[in-house]
């Protein structure tokens, strides 16, 4: 047993040439965006202000998408070197070992599953609350809350995961046609809320832009770093499209101007959103699910809550098709190579995607989304994300140690200085996280050593070779 052999880059390639490339970089913005721009710019801006920040949310959001786009351009040395599928997973086996592989794709599994159940669960909030009542329909609570709030089951959570499951399984080419023109839809609505609520901002509202009741340790700016590491949720996406670098065309180019366009196209619509909705309503005010509908109330500007409520529903629904691409690649990755059951691993020969691995990830996401509470899905996220961004990180370095790996495409600048900083904020914002968050992601890292040594070490096609 030789828990830290190295898969072959070569193997990797072979068996992913079964999946189609038929993915630009304006298509990979479009799906980064269709992540990053979700559930996050709906709600935590208003959260954060209100629990850790203040108006100074905003800077909170700049310096998450810094180390999202300094860990973006690690995630991009590896696709340009390697473009296969799996992500982190992938990459870890390749330069650390398969157990640190495993370890990788385990946290990630929670990353991508739990943040499409999420996300399918603030669909059906919006979609139930602003649409089925708006029409006179009003599902009972046995049908639109999880056993833990007093229903049966969230059947538009369910719902919805299994519609964008159906459009997964036609293939890449309609799912990114789906995705690009939701994107569209979403950003220009959200413009829409930052330009007219521009005209309502009062200066009174920034004053203090960080409240003192905030400043805690490190350096008086834990309320930041605090909401920083939350607003990481915000942020999680971009890292799906290194899952996509084997559907990819010339991945060495596209997937770092995929990944940076990205990054940089959300901070300006997070920031912007973050300072308009502060300067409209005081911070103090902002601690509920649907901030800019509120602050759109405040200005008697009710009529724009439907446009809010469209863009919501928009966002939320392409970061799901987004993570749940990265997740199903994920889990077909696992497969691929016996760490989960083969026949996950099986590309159709119709669609050329891993079907079986979107079945799976569908059943295991509507349960969650259907039988399991936001709050409690989200809580996990975050620290699963930033556990691989640091082993990506110190990858770098192990990766430019490797002569058997050549890379044409993009590498990291001012290495190794770039890689080693990205890694430390990745840990340093794990360690700014929750307690009960760092204990929960503990224990299922526990579940995923054990899963490892009972039936993963076993049935590894890695071990099986001579």
């Amino acid at each position: 047993m030789q828990i830290f052999k190295k898969e072959s880059v070569s193997n990797y390639l072979e068996a992913d040439s079964r999946l189609s490339k038929s993915l630009t970089t304006k298509d990979l913005i479009g799906l980064g965006i269709g992540a990053v721009i979700g559930t996050g710019i709906f709600i935590l801006p208003g959260h954060e202000a209100a629990s850790h920040a203040g108006p100074a949310v905003a800077i909170a959001f700049l310096m998450a998408a810094i180390v999202s786009g300094l860990v973006g351009m690690a995630y991009a040395e590896f696709s340009s070197a390697m473009p296969i599928a799996g992500s982190a997973y992938s990459f870890g086996s390749v330069v650390y070992g398969e157990i640190v592989g495993w370890i990788l794709g385990w946290a990630l599994i929670l990353e991508y599953f739990l943040a499409v159940s999420a996300e399918a669960t603030g669909f059906a909030a919006y979609f139930n609350n602003n649409i089925l009542a708006a029409i006179g329909i009003n599902l009972p609570t046995a049908l639109q809350a999880s056993p833990m709030e007093g229903g049966v089951i969230n059947i538009s959570a369910v719902i919805i995961v299994v519609v964008i499951a159906g459009i997964l399984l036609m293939g890449s080419e309609m799912s990114k046609r789906v995705e690009n023109f939701a994107v569209i839809v979403k950003v220009a609505i959200i413009i829409i809320f930052i330009i007219i609520g521009a005209f309502y901002v009062k200066t009174s509202n920034y004053v203090p832009f960080y409240p003192a009741q905030f400043h805690s340790t490190p350096f008086g700016m834990g309320g930041i770093f605090t909401a920083a590491a939350t607003v990481f949720f915000a942020f999680i996406g971009f890292d799906a499209l290194a899952s996509n670098s084997a559907e990819t065309i010339d991945p060495g180019k596209n997937v770092i101007k995929g990944i940076i366009g990205t990054v940089v196209f959300a901070v300006v619509l997070y920031v912007a959103f973050s300072m308009v909705l502060t300067g409209i309503v005081n911070y103090k005010e902002l601690n509920v699910d649907d901030p800019a509908a509120y602050a759109l109330q405040i200005i008697h500007l009710s009529a724009f809550n439907k446009l809010i409520t469209i863009g919501a529903l928009f966002g939320i629904f392409t970061a799901m098709v987004t993570m749940f691409i990265g997740g199903s690649r994920l889990v077909y990755a696992l497969g691929r190579d016996g760490l989960l059951p083969k026949f996950i691993g099986r590309v159709n020969s119709k669609h050329s995607v891993p079907k079986n691995a979107i079945i799976i990830a569908t059943i295991v996401q509507a349960v969650f989304a259907g039988l399991v509470p936001l709050t409690q899905l989200a809580s996990l996220i975050n620290a699963g994300t930033l556990i691989a961004f640091a082993f990506i990180s110190f990858g770098i370095i192990k990766l430019r140690r490797r002569k058997d790996i050549k890379n044409t495409g993009f590498k990291m600048p001012w290495y190794p200085f770039l890689p080693i900083v990205a890694g430390v904020f990745s840990i340093f914002f794990i360690i700014m996280l929750p307690d009960i968050t760092k204990i929960s992601v503990g224990i299922w890292i526990v579940i995923g050593f054990i899963f490892y040594f009972v039936y993963g070490v076993h049935h590894s096609k890695l071990q099986k070779q001579d």
